[in-house]
């Protein structure tokens, strides 16, 4: 399904493999899908910054709740925390196309 999925955390890009970019692709796509009238992903740009996140899908901002910041914060800084390379995660950034 993702047909390119680039991660970078605090500054520093982070390889993924088939299997990892596979389930970012779809947790990511669930939770967007969760989302009120969200669209198919096609191109989708999420950057973390600290307690901020903004979400960017098919070139749109996507308005989200601190709710739904707080939640997906911590479910994709729990994803990638456990990576290679990855402790901490003050900063983040995916880009997911398909």
């Amino acid at each position: 399904m993702t047909r390119k999925l680039s991660l970078s955390v605090n500054g520093s890009t982070i390889p993924t493999d088939y299997f990892v970019s596979s389930f970012m692709d779809h947790t990511i796509g669930g939770m967007m899908e969760a989302l009120e009238g969200t669209a198919p992903i096609k191109a989708l740009d999420i950057a973390l910054d600290g307690e901020k996140l903004s979400l960017k899908l098919n070139g749109a901002s996507v308005p989200i709740n601190p709710f739904v910041t707080k939640i997906m914060r911590a479910t994709l800084a729990g994803m990638v925390s456990s990576l290679k390379g990855v402790g901490t995660v003050d900063q983040m950034t995916i880009n997911l196309e398909r």
